[in-house]
């Protein structure tokens, strides 16, 4: 009898394992694309492009070289956080709060609630699904109920 119930506790940690390192991937393919939409964003910002610079002005800041690397070093320290596993749940903390700036700001102006004030919220949920996906302490932490 317990040769039965030690295979079946071997099977269930392999079938475990199998289903962690599944979620893992997913979580990375998941994080992965709001990670590259952030860097490419901050690139744009220590660039100071004057896509950048415009975009500011119409959004009610200073369309300065300044203000846009401020921005852009900020953006770009939380993302290094958050692709670093050990700081990641800082990282996105931060960047959550990065985000809801920007859809405060598009709220301000009136901007479109789908397409641009929800953007932020949707970059988010991205890199909290894929971090929670990948880090199994967070999912203990904020475990998905039935």
């Amino acid at each position: 009898m317990s040769s039965i119930a030690t295979a079946n506790e071997s099977v269930r940690s392999t079938t475990t394992l199998e289903s962690s390192k599944v979620l893992r991937r997913v979580g990375y393919a998941l994080s992965t694309l709001p990670v590259l939409f952030l860097l490419m964003d901050s690139v744009m910002k220590l660039l100071a492009l004057p896509i950048v610079l415009t975009s500011s002005t119409q959004l009610g800041y200073p369309g300065t070289a300044a203000m846009a690397h401020t921005l852009g070093i900020l953006l770009l320290v939380c993302t290094t956080l958050y692709v670093y596993p050990r700081t990641a749940v800082l990282g996105a903390v931060l960047l959550t709060a990065f985000l809801g700036g920007t859809v405060a700001t598009h709220v301000r102006v009136g901007n479109p609630l789908f397409t641009h004030t929800l953007f932020g919220v949707y970059l988010a949920l991205f890199l909290w699904g894929g971090l929670w996906l990948r880090d199994t302490s967070l999912r203990a932490l904020l475990p998905w109920r039935r």
